[in-house]
């Protein structure tokens, strides 16, 4: 009989803290941090930002940053055209191809700003009263160096641990697609001679 383990449990965690997520070694927080458009900073303002983010990170060791694509990926579509387009010898289909291929870009770059960004504070080995002490230091320290930060709920955590899974998962699938759209992209080609 097989050991069936939980997803849960695969990931290493445990469920919810008092404060976040709880893993097998440590109690997870997190804190959303507003982006900062920087195309509209001038170079001595990006440089400010860069050094406070040094300094933020030096002065809380235990502090990771967390990038999510809250936006639609069409990396997928866009292997399956690209293969598409390599394997028709059609020139009308190839041209509808290329134009498919130049809206899904154009799409994503209009989506590319939805991104979220978190700090995660990793508590290890310590009591709930020294957890609170810490996440409250963190929050001070980060708004302190500039960054406009609000501290996630427990209610939030699910959707971006879920955010941070599909992401790893579509990278997963996006490999699987490009090797298996090769393979029947050949026996085409074996097909057609």
């Amino acid at each position: 009989m097989k050991n069936k383990k939980s997803t849960q449990s695969l990931f290493g965690l445990k469920g919810f803290g008092r404060y976040g997520l709880k893993t097998e070694k440590s109690e997870l927080s997190f804190f959303s941090v507003q982006p900062t458009n920087i195309s509209v900073l001038s170079n001595e303002n990006i440089d400010t930002k860069i050094r406070r983010l040094m300094t933020l990170l030096s002065m809380i060791p235990e502090l990771e940053i967390i990038c999510l694509d809250s936006c639609e990926c069409f990396d997928g579509n866009k292997i399956n055209i690209r293969n598409r387009i390599d394997c028709e010898k059609n020139p009308a289909v190839i041209k509808l191809l290329e134009q498919d291929m130049e809206f899904l870009d154009d799409i994503q770059l209009e989506m590319s700003t939805a991104r979220q960004f978190m700090f995660c504070v990793r508590t290890k080995d310590k009591k709930e009263s020294q957890i609170f002490q810490q996440i409250n230091r963190a929050s001070k320290i980060i708004s302190e160096h500039g960054f406009d930060v609000r501290r996630i709920n427990k209610e939030d955590i699910p959707s971006r641990v879920c955010a941070y899974i599909a992401a790893a998962m579509r990278g997963i699938c996006f490999r699987f697609m490009r090797r298996s759209t090769r393979k029947s992209c050949s026996a085409m080609r074996k097909e057609d001679s």
